[in-house]
């Protein structure tokens, strides 16, 4: 039987929701976190009776450092070993740089960067320790290059995908892996927060949150460090090595020009 823990942020939809059935599946206690303590108790309780898993709800806001540390102290007190982390919860912003709100923008950054860092800062020493587990961050095909219009989200991918790149390295060796997840536009409610129905974006063919979650998960046990669902996607990660930068930008930016 598994004994192992996964903890998954930004657990009550999308990528993150369709990873805890995978990971329940094959017996993993799982760890909920988001903001919305209804969904996730509506996760939870599906997740014990569908797979007579043990489920944690621990509803925090991680943009909020303190909510980190205060996740942490409660794993330990509560003497849950976390095997697996799965970070998950970010956010986008569409617009022009110098139109957007400010504050929303920093917020994406200690979101998708500061808490990221952080989850991961606290909970990789102990799975070195016990030589197991694992670290699953959700990056984006954006990470692979400049984003007109999303400055500062493709800018957070770009951090997470090499942040997971250099720890994968340095955890070479152990039973420990890293991963960075890099989908595509894919169907969850990323693009309505987002506020992406200005953008053409959008206006093409969306991958499922099961199918992105389901090469996630496969890919990740393996090992693989990155994770890129969809041959299109695939093939787009691979053919911006060999275009001029300058050349990549103007393309991202005629792709996410409004409509």
């Amino acid at each position: 039987m598994n004994t192992q823990t996964v903890l998954i942020t930004g657990a009550s939809n999308g990528i993150g929701k369709e990873l805890a059935y995978h990971f329940a599946r094959d017996k993993y206690s799982l760890i909920l976190v988001a903001r919305s303590v209804d969904k996730l108790e509506m996760l939870a309780a599906e997740l014990r009776e569908k797979y007579a898993v043990g489920v944690k709800v621990k509803a925090k806001d991680i943009s909020n450092e303190d909510a980190i540390h205060q996740l942490a102290q409660e794993m330990k007190d509560e003497n849950v070993k976390v095997d697996v982390l799965v970070n998950n919860a970010g956010y986008g912003l569409y617009g022009d740089f110098v139109e957007t709100d400010v504050k929303d923008e920093l917020g994406m950054i200690d979101l998708n960067v500061r808490s990221l860092t952080l989850l991961s800062k606290l909970f990789l020493p102990g799975m070195l320790e016990r030589d197991r587990g694992g670290i699953l961050n959700v990056a984006s095909v954006a990470a692979f290059m400049p984003g007109p219009f999303m400055a500062v989200y493709y800018a957070t991918k770009a951090f997470v995908l090499s942040f997971s790149e250099a720890l994968a390295n340095e955890v070479k060796g152990t039973n420990v892996t890293v991963s960075a997840l890099c989908p595509g536009p894919t169907e969850t409610g990323f693009g309505d927060r987002a506020d992406l129905g200005k953008s053409k974006l959008f206006d093409g063919s969306l991958s499922s949150a099961a199918s992105v979650a389901q090469v996630a998960y496969q890919e990740f046990k393996k090992g693989k460090v990155i994770i890129v669902p969809g041959l299109q996607n695939k093939f787009l990660t691979r053919l911006i090595r060999f275009l001029p930068r300058k050349a990549v930008t103007n393309i991202v930016r005629s792709v996410q020009a409004k409509k």
